[in-house]
């Protein structure tokens, strides 16, 4: 490997030997200039050229960052990644020369002082207008594009986007090889280079990896994941990073079916310690030993909402499984090709000021009663130079009714058969500006006349005033058809998974509602949840997952 950096380093160098010249660019948009951009440098002679960046030339650019080199003896395209650990992937693109045609234009005019000739492309529908010199008798430019054209000085996208050359020098000598210093360079396929270049721009925080979720009588747990409630919640402990401002924050999920062929309800969730209690007790010691909560249907709720000395689990994502995805795809349906597994993917930046620099439990949980069960992957990444259109700084959840414990002995949401419905009441240590609910909710239960398939309203309202009603339903169901090989099909031609369902279906995610609360003072408060809980109907009954994160801005 040394030998071969060595050689790597000569070839590089040898740029030093002929005339070279360097072109900056900069980007403008409808004429103006963009401030703040990156200059693009082209380092250019008849033997090679260069494409990089000023940071790059200044060691000033953060990993991962590219560099790009045209041999212009093989015309081969040499493309330099260089990624974390002193590592650089190269991919040897044999096939660059020729890969655009062109029309070519009569239309000239003139840049720094060159004569420039027009042609025009078309790359992913945008129309790329390339200008280029042969004044210089020399190739390059600001990308691959229009290289073996001229000197390529300006290219502009679509009429109004234009990389534009600035400055043109000549340079006594230029060592590339300088910017390899002691990288190691490992040479890759093409899509290995391109996923080596997309995986190094974000932090992974992996949770699981194909662990089992399923329901047995003696769930094993080891040293790093925990097992409770016959084996359909699993557990582990997460250190998470710290997580600033401007990043965003992904969970995302993996399911297959391991035997289970039926729809489930799922969850993502970490568990705070911000309080003396949290789940985690009820998951040690049982649901018994957390606060419950009643209303005047008589019946007790044990662990879902806020207390003084409680804080229910923080719900991530709410998830759905299809009907055995994977397992069941020995099912044929002539034209159904039947997908391996699902994939689950939401952004949850609002909940970082919960995450960031601590030590947590993070679970997931599918409801069933299957030995074969679910097989899931659980990641959390972190991307930097985000959007957080929240931009809270507080997170505090407040309630969440899903029986995560369900096969531990915890009842189903059944509280709103009351007309109170569920309240919370929470106290605020400081202010909180722009406050709002973050609110997940679906309806279950009961085949045809159970929630799970009747339209309900939900009513939010903030110290007895109401704030909102919505009737929350998802239509769409049939899109995820081939997620689902083991769903029924009826007489009318339907099958099970197409049908409409109270904000949720097989397949999918369900994402949050966020209901603006407005500034709220320092204080006690509450919310109250009422949703018109259908009656049971033999052993068939309906109730209601709902829950609810407050979040804002203090300070």
């Amino acid at each position: 490997m040394k030998n071969f950096i060595f050689l790597i380093v000569l070839l590089l160098q040898s740029i030093a030997f002929a005339q070279t010249y360097k072109i900056t660019y900069h980007s403008y948009f409808e004429g103006k200039k963009r401030e703040n951009f990156d200059p693009i440098i082209a380092f250019v002679n008849e033997k090679e050229s260069y494409i990089l960046s000023q940071k790059i030339l200044e060691s000033q650019k953060p990993v991962p960052y590219e560099v790009q080199r045209i041999d212009r003896k093989t015309q081969n395209l040499h493309q330099f990644a260089f990624l974390k650990d002193n590592h650089v992937s190269q991919f040897i693109d044999t096939a660059h020369a020729g890969k655009y045609s062109y029309t070519h234009s009569a239309e000239t005019k003139e840049i720094l002082g060159y004569t420039c000739h027009k042609a025009v492309t078309n790359i992913n529908s945008n129309t790329m207008e390339i200008w280029y010199t042969k004044e210089l008798s020399l190739k390059g430019g600001p990308s691959t594009l229009g290289q073996e054209l001229g000197l390529v000085l300006e290219i502009v996208r679509n009429g109004n986007s234009a990389t534009r050359a600035t400055e043109i020098t000549k340079v006594k000598q230029f060592q590339p090889g300088t910017l390899f210093g002691n990288h190691n360079i490992t040479t890759h396929d093409g899509l290995t280079h391109r996923d080596l270049i997309w995986q190094s721009r974000f932090t992974k925080i992996p949770v699981f990896h194909n662990e089992t979720i399923n329901f047995i009588d003696n769930p094993q747990s080891n040293d790093s994941v925990y097992r409770y409630a016959h084996g359909t919640i699993i557990l582990r402990k997460i250190q998470y990073p710290n997580i600033n401002a401007t990043d965003n924050l992904f969970v995302e999920l993996t399911e297959q079916s391991r035997g289970d062929a039926y729809d489930r309800t799922g969850t993502v969730f970490v568990i705070t310690k911000d309080r003396e209690k949290s789940f985690f007790h009820a998951l040690q010691q049982g649901i018994d030993s957390v606060p419950q909560y009643q209303n005047s249907n008589q019946k007790v709720y044990k662990g879902v909402v806020l207390t003084s000395d409680y804080t229910p689990p923080t719900e991530l994502m709410r998830f759905f499984t299809p009907f055995g995805v994977q397992h069941f795809n020995h099912l044929q349906i002539k034209n159904k090709e039947w997908h391996e597994k699902v994939t689950y993917r939401q952004d949850i930046t609002e909940l970082a000021p919960l995450l960031s620099n601590q030590e947590l439990w993070t679970g997931v949980f599918i409801g069933n009663y299957d030995q074969g069960g679910h097989e899931v992957s659980l990641e959390i990444t972190q991307h930097q130079d985000g959007i957080n259109v929240f931009k809270n700084n507080f997170a505090l959840p407040i309630f969440n009714t899903l029986n995560i414990m369900e096969m531990a002995g915890q009842d189903y949401a059944t509280m709103f058969s009351s007309e109170e419905g569920l309240l919370v009441e929470f106290t605020l240590d400081q202010p909180l500006q722009n406050a709002q609910l973050r609110y997940i909710t679906t309806g279950h239960g009961g085949w045809e006349h159970g929630d799970e398939f009747v339209p309900k309203p939900n009513k939010i309202s903030l110290n007895e005033q109401q704030i909102t009603s919505f009737i929350p339903w998802r239509s769409e169901c049939g899109s995820y058809r081939l997620y689902n090989p083991a769903s029924g099909n009826f007489h009318n031609g339907l099958s099970s998974s197409d049908l409409s369902r109270s904000n949720w279906c097989p397949a999918t995610a369900t994402p949050p509602q966020y209901i603006d609360l407005g500034d709220l003072p320092a204080g006690k408060h509450s919310i109250r949840v009422q949703i018109p809980l259908g009656e049971p109907q033999g052993s068939s009954f309906s109730a209601w997952n709902v829950s609810g994160i407050l979040i804002g801005t203090t300070g």
